[in-house]
C-alpha cells in the first residue's frame, strides 16, 4: 500500500493533491522549515518569511483537523517569531523542544548545553572567518556556509568536544553542523507528537530537505507514511518530490485551499 500510495503524490500536482485531499481525515503532517518550508538564508537571523505562509499553515491546521506540526533543528521561539501570531504544535531543536498544544507553552525535554561546552563551540569560531555560532539551548550549531573550506577542521574539533560528553552527539544539516544531546533526534520529536490526540490514528508525512530531517522521515516511512523530500544539497532533484522551499509552499497552498492555486 506504501509504494501505491507514494507514486501517487511523489511528484507535485493535481494526482497527489487529490490523492492526500480525498482522504484528509488519515493524514498527520510534520515540516521542516529551513530550506523546507522557508527558503534558505545566508545567516539563521536573515531568514524571510514568504506573504500568506501563515495563512497557509492556519488553513492546513484547519483542514487536516490540527494534525500540523513544525519539525525543526530551530527553537520552537523562533518558529513563533516566523509564523506570528500562530503558535502551532512544534517539535524544536531536533527533538529536545516541544509544544504538544497548540497555543500553550514550551517543554524543555533535555538540559542546556553545559557552559564549558559552549565555551569550547564558540572556540570553533576562531578558525578562520565565516564561521557563525548559534546557542538553541539544548544544542548548539556551527554554521559554515560562509566557510566551506574549513568543513574538516571544524568535524574534528566538534569530535574531540563531544568525546567528552558521550551523551550529545553531532547532526548534520545544510551547511551546519548541531552538538544535541544524543537521546533526540527528530525523529524522536515525531513519534512523540504522533501520540497526541489530533495526529493518533493517522499516517504520517514528514517534508525535509537535509540529513537532520531523515530520522523524522525513516520514522514516518516505518508508521505506513510518507517521507517527502526537497531536492538540494542533500536530496539529489532525480530522487527528490520537491524542487525547491518555494516548490513545498505551492504544494501546501492547494492542499489548504484547493482553490487556491498560487504560492505562498
Amino acid at each position: 500500500m506504501y509504494g501505491a500510495a507514494m507514486h501517487e503524490i511523489s511528484k507535485p500536482g493535481a494526482q497527489r493533491l487529490e490523492h492526500v485531499l480525498a482522504n484528509a481525515a488519515e493524514w498527520a503532517l510534520f515540516i521542516d522549515i529551513d530550506g523546507t518550508l522557508l527558503d534558505l538564508a545566508p545567516r539563521p537571523d536573515a531568514t524571510v518569511v514568504p506573504a500568506r505562509l501563515v495563512q497557509t499553515l492556519g488553513g492546513l491546521v484547519e483542514r487536516l483537523g490540527g494534525a500540523v506540526a513544525l519539525v525543526t533543528g530551530r527553537r520552537v521561539s523562533d518558529a513563533d517569531r516566523f509564523f506570528e501570531p500562530l503558535r502551532l504544535v512544534t517539535s524544536g531543536v531536533h527533538g529536545a523542544e516541544a509544544r504538544i498544544v497548540r497555543g500553550g507553552t514550551t517543554e524543555l525535554l533535555a538540559a542546556p548545553v553545559p557552559r564549558r561546552m559552549l565555551q569550547a563551540v564558540h572556540a570553533i569560531a576562531e578558525l578562520g572567518p565565516g564561521i557563525l555560532i548559534e546557542e538553541k539551548g539544548a544544542g548548539v550549531a556551527v554554521h559554515y556556509r560562509d566557510a566551506p573550506l574549513l568543513l574538516p577542521a571544524i568535524e574534528r574539533e566538534l569530535a574531540r568536544i563531544i568525546h567528552e560528553w558521550d551523551s550529545y552527539t553531532v547532526r548534520s544539516g545544510r551547511k551546519v553542523l548541531e552538538v544535541v544531546p544524543k537521546a533526540h533526534s527528530k525523529g524522536t520529536g515525531l513519534s512523540a507528537l504522533m501520540r497526541l490526540p489530533a495526529f493518533s490514528g493517522r499516517r504520517p508525512i514528514m517534508i525535509g530537505d537535509d540529513r537532520g530531517d531523515e530520522p523524522a522521515m525513516h520514522l514516518a516511512q516505518r508508521m505506513g507514511g510518507l517521507a517527502l523530500k526537497v531536492a538540494g544539497e542533500h536530496f539529489d532533484r532525480r530522487v527528490a518530490d520537491f524542487d525547491s522551499a518555494a516548490s513545498v509552499r505551492s504544494w501546501l497552498s492547494r492542499l489548504a485551499d484547493p482553490a487556491r492555486c498560487d504560492p505562498a
